[in-house]
């Protein structure tokens, strides 16, 4: 009976430590608790839940996120660059609009003189008129100059000749022409003694005062008009 007894408790024994085992197989599979070996083989592989293609490269979310970071980034640079290209243009683009505009043609910048442009065998005297760029920087001028002849019987006006008129830009140093055209006096009298010739140049109210290169004196007239006429700027060349 002893032999007995010893058997039966030793079976007991082991029935109870198979039970145990079994409860503690079932609990930790009840509490989702997985292998270690086989969390560590999803964390490394290439599987498609979104911790695996974090690392590994996958199918899953992140993986998609990371590739599209990288054209992103290609994409950026690419228009970065184009915008910057962009704006330096517009900038260059607002500067050359700016170009300046072409100022007129001021006395203080003008250089006015005058010479005798009679040919021999004309029936009126010419005299020239030159106007010369000095102002360092291109100007415009058109239309017709103001013409007084200062005479011995007070102020004479020129009056012009109606002529068309044209625009034209002077460049620093270069000049431009026009004509004042008067009676000859033949008479043999003394006539109007011509002392002076004023000229304002187009747009301008400043004038300059220039000595008479022409014939000194002019016919006297019934005072019914002025027989002196200045031509626009531009239709006479240097010697008339």
């Amino acid at each position: 009976m002893r032999v007995h007894k010893l058997t039966f408790a030793a079976l007991a024994v082991a029935a109870g430590l198979s039970l145990t085992a079994c409860q503690s197989g079932n609990d930790n599979a009840g509490n989702g608790q997985s292998d270690p070996s086989s969390t560590s083989s999803a964390s490394t592989g290439g599987g498609s839940d979104s911790n695996s293609s974090s690392t590994g490269g996958g199918s899953g979310t992140n993986a998609s996120d990371r590739s599209g970071t990288s054209t992103g980034t290609g994409t950026s640079s690419g228009s970065g660059s184009g915008s910057k290209g962009s704006g330096k243009t517009a900038g260059s683009g607002s500067g050359t609009g700016a170009s300046a505009k072409t100022g007129k043609c001021l006395t203080a910048g003008l250089k006015i003189t005058a010479q005798d442009g009679t040919i021999g065998g004309d029936t009126d005297g010419t005299v020239v008129v030159t106007l010369t760029n000095r102002s360092g920087h291109d100007c415009t001028v058109a239309g017709y100059a103001g013409v007084d002849l200062k005479t011995n019987a007070g102020s004479l006006s020129a009056k012009r000749t109606g002529q068309e008129t044209v625009s034209a830009v002077l460049k620093n140093g270069e000049s431009t022409y026009f004509p004042v055209s008067y009676p000859l006096n033949t008479s043999g009298g003394s006539g109007v003694r011509i002392t002076g010739l004023v000229v304002t140049p187009p747009d301008e109210t400043h004038s300059v005062t220039l000595a008479w290169p022409g014939a000194a004196s002019l016919p006297v007239t019934d005072g019914s008009g002025s027989s002196v006429k200045v031509g626009p700027i531009g239709s006479a060349g240097q010697g008339g």
